[in-house]
């Protein structure tokens, strides 16, 4: 196969559908290098066209504490008292620096995922 970059959806869904032709190739056949490359144009065009944009960090430490099968009563020395992880957690309270950068050692986020700004519920 001529394989070249993908510029559009119908290139796409040409070499989505090559791809899964090829998926139980032999390792080390033609078709299996031909399989790697075409997994390697796919995901470049998946990163520049469906970019995942990464969850806000109240988002982020509810997924990390799900993970880690954590409670939010877990996190009262990272936030302060049950209330504040609480108020945290529902958005009616921001992250100050002090829980960012105790929850980034505790949660291993990045801080610059916790630092990012998100909205403060109404309620």
């Amino acid at each position: 196969m001529d394989l070249r970059p993908i510029k559009n959806e119908a290139d796409y869904t040409h070499y989505l559908t090559r791809l899964e032709q090829l998926f139980d190739a032999p390792k080390g056949s033609k078709e299996s290098d031909e399989a790697d490359l075409l997994a390697l144009l796919i995901g470049d065009y998946e990163d520049t066209n469906y970019a995942i944009e990464a969850p806000d960090p109240i988002e982020a430490i509810r997924i990390r504490m799900k993970e880690m099968q954590l409670k939010q009563v877990d996190l009262v020395n990272e936030i302060g008292g049950k209330s504040r992880v609480s108020e945290v957690l529902n958005r009616k309270r921001r992250l100050t620096l002090d829980m960012i950068r105790k929850l980034k050692v505790r949660l291993n986020l990045s801080a610059e995922l916790l630092i990012k700004d998100y909205q403060l519920s109404n309620n």
